[in-house]
């Protein structure tokens, strides 16, 4: 019996399909995204693309935050929706999407896509030279903070604990988040 053998895309191939369903691709594999987020997803993403917003335009930043459905193409095989992000590098946007590593994500656990955030896109992200990554889990009430490059692999916060923004940490007005404030 012929075995069942999956077609790889690349970034220029998914990019010219018609797909209906929001999704991602992951080294070269088609990945269908999560239904809807729930309210709460929702409130943490809009309040923290926000605040973040307003300290990069409070300290005459360069870089820029973006949420979903923005595409990052981190490389020709993997394309990927975070829910936000933070790239600095204004060269690498196109029309459609950023072009490479940008220097924050921040994803929101839902549900269906815990294993996910938390092992296929932790590798994808390390890899492809992401400075920092923060995985928010509203279940759990968590921040898990990767700071790639640094000695700590992972820092563990509670939502009430106030977190230093690793990309700002050196800016003579630090970037400062606690998640129980902004919902």
């Amino acid at each position: 019996m012929p075995m069942s053998i999956e077609k790889s895309y690349t970034a220029n191939e998914f990019y010219k399909l018609d797909i209906s369903e929001p999704c991602e691709l992951i080294n070269g594999q088609i990945v269908n995204m999560s239904p809807s987020p729930s309210i709460r997803h929702q409130r943490i993403s809009g309040r923290l693309s926000t605040y973040i917003r307003n300290y990069i335009v409070k300290n005459n930043g360069k870089c820029e935050v973006f949420e979903a459905p923005t595409d990052v193409k981190l490389n020709d095989d993997t394309v990927v929706i975070p829910d936000l992000f933070v790239a600095c590098s204004p060269d690498n946007f196109d029309e459609q999407k950023y072009n490479g590593a940008p220097d924050w994500i921040i994803e929101i656990v839902s549900p269906n896509n815990s294993e996910r955030d938390y092992k296929d896109k932790l590798l994808l992200y390390k890899s492809a030279c992401v400075k920092e990554y923060w995985i928010i889990d509203p279940t759990n009430e968590r921040v898990i903070v990767y700071l790639f490059g640094q000695p700590n692999i992972a820092e563990f916060y509670t939502f009430s604990d106030t977190i230093t923004v690793g990309l700002y940490k050196d800016s003579s007005e630090q970037l400062t988040i606690c998640i129980s404030d902004l919902i």
